[in-house]
């Protein structure tokens, strides 16, 4: 390997190891975060065995982590001609990942946060204690918070990305 790409696969390492702490506060594990940035910067299709030796890890642990990404939309099964082995490939349009990643943490944290808002307000709806119509307010509020804050990511997610961006513009200028 010349110099050069020794160069870039040191850097290359250097991300995939800070988006996997970067992914942990995200709320998805270190070595799910690592894969996809492996997958994310790799030229070509990696197999299970090529993701296992980049990273140092069981191959249990990088089945349940790809099947998971996969699951998530964020890689992407490739088979070839004349290979039984999976290989993966992940989605590069970093818009795209987002728009993903957006849906999924929706899916999985603010529908059911949204759920049990509503079903604690509808509970309290017909309480008359002082310290019911009090948590009952907060449940509204929370709701009505948490909802618009829903329905302006789904909005902001459907967009193209420069219009998105031209928007982020206005409102943070």
């Amino acid at each position: 390997m010349d110099e050069k790409n020794v160069s870039l696969e040191k850097v290359r390492e250097e991300f995939v190891t800070q988006w996997g702490v970067m992914g942990a506060q995200w709320g998805i594990n270190r070595t799910m975060a690592q894969i996809h940035a492996l997958l994310m910067t790799a030229p070509e299709v990696l197999s299970t065995d090529e993701v296992m030796g980049s990273l140092e890890i069981s191959r249990g642990n990088a089945h349940t982590n790809l099947k998971d990404l996969v699951a998530w939309g964020l890689v992407r099964i490739v088979t070839k001609k004349g290979e039984r082995k999976e290989f993966f490939e992940a989605e590069k349009d970093v818009w795209e990942i987002f728009r993903r990643v957006a849906r999924e943490r929706k899916r999985r944290e603010i529908d059911p946060a949204l759920e049990t808002l509503r079903h604690c307000k509808e509970q309290t709806a017909e309480m008359k204690t002082p310290e019911a119509r009090a948590f009952h307010e907060q449940m509204v509020q929370l709701e009505d918070f948490v909802s618009f804050g829903s329905k302006m990511g789904d909005r902001v997610a459907t967009l193209p990305h420069g219009k998105a961006m031209k928007l982020a513009m206005k409102i943070f200028s």
